[in-house]
């Protein structure tokens, strides 16, 4: 018996003597985890030598069992110090990677700003909230009724054709203009109505002063006994209220078909001094609206009596208006994100 269980004992000690000798060979935590399996998985000596302790005589059973967990203990201790130590190096790599250096400046964030279209709306709506308007909001996707039909725009006009609007079917369409809301807001509401509707608008166009998508405010005002008078009066108070007294304004007799008579405004191009330039086209103006008496026919859409009601509507472009008060030279540049012409404002 003795005999059998010193050779047992030195079998161990010298499966412990090599898995110390692989032990000094690891380098990382998956070795380590082959070397478990090795010594102390399913195969190894200590798990068999455990395993068959039931077919061993009663007299051997303590014997070897307490020799074998000896042995099973001792590995397991050096493998736990080794994870341990494989675990603190990973650590430590891991801080280095993530160190901070207190001593560099820190980050200045970037602090964002309105864009100089959304800057200009609110100073114009702000003037016209000043002189007793509403703001009003419709949709962008419209209908042919509304944005051509109910505006006296006859079925031959160019403004229809392909050529010249988004349609995304027969009867609907990317709106040209804000001026829809005039029948829509006249269809709910009674006179009077002092009204502006700020929105985007779509345009087969693309040059130095148009964009497809361009943004604008149209404005409407119906009452009993309005005339030429209050829509010139208005447009040329805000003009200087936008512009400073310094820029000259003119009307020029203009045809759009939901207004009789009918003017587009326009005022002295800053960039070449009213001297003509490219953007102006050399004559030294630039239009920044159009307007107009409401047609009596417009009326007859929204049941308004036209010999009891008159009104005028005009359609302002705001980036138009953005070129001339900031001396911009390229409509396309309020849409092509570069970043040098919008930190400017």
């Amino acid at each position: 018996m003795d005999k059998d269980v010193n050779k047992l004992v030195n079998r161990l000690e010298e499966e412990f003597q090599n898995f110390k000798k692989d032990l000094k060979e690891t380098t990382n935590l998956k070795e380590l985890e082959k070397l478990k399996v090795n010594y102390l998985g399913k195969k190894s000596l200590i798990t068999t030598t455990l395993k068959n302790i039931g077919s061993l005589p009663n007299d051997l059973k303590p014997v070897v069992g307490k020799n074998t967990n000896i042995y099973r203990k001792k590995i397991q201790a050096s493998l736990d110090q080794k994870v341990e130590f494989f675990e603190s190096l990973e650590f430590d790599k891991k801080l280095r990677k993530e160190k901070i250096d207190l001593s560099l400046p820190g980050k200045k964030p970037e602090l964002g700003s309105k864009n100089i279209i959304t800057q200009v709306i609110e100073e114009i709506e702000e003037i016209f909230i000043g002189m007793g308007f509403k703001i009003a909001e419709g949709p962008e996707v419209e209908l042919d009724y509304y944005n051509f039909e109910a505006l006296n725009t006859p079925e031959d006009h160019p403004a229809r054709s392909l050529h010249d609007t988004f349609f995304i079917s027969d009867d609907v369409l990317l709106r040209t203009h804000t001026s829809p809301m005039q029948v829509r807001y006249m269809e709910k509401y009674q006179p009077p109505i002092n009204i502006i509707v700020p929105g985007k608008v779509y345009r087969r166009d693309y040059d130095v002063s148009h964009t497809p998508m361009f943004t604008q405010i149209e404005g409407l005002v119906v009452d009993k006994d309005i005339n030429f008078k209050h829509l010139k009066w208005t447009l040329e108070t805000v003009a200087r209220k936008i512009f400073g007294r310094d820029r000259r304004v003119r009307f020029r007799p203009h045809y759009f078909p939901f207004t009789e008579p009918s003017a587009e405004m326009d005022v002295s191009c800053k960039i070449c001094d009213g001297k003509g330039c490219r953007v102006c086209s050399g004559s030294g103006w630039l239009e920044i609206l159009g307007a107009g008496m409401v047609d009596p026919n417009v009326y007859k859409f929204v049941g308004y009596d036209p010999d009891e009601f008159t009104g005028f509507a005009f359609g302002i472009g705001i980036e138009r208006i953005c070129m001339l008060k900031y001396g911009i030279n390229d409509l396309r540049a309020f849409f092509e994100n570069d970043m040098r012409f919008i930190r400017q404002f």
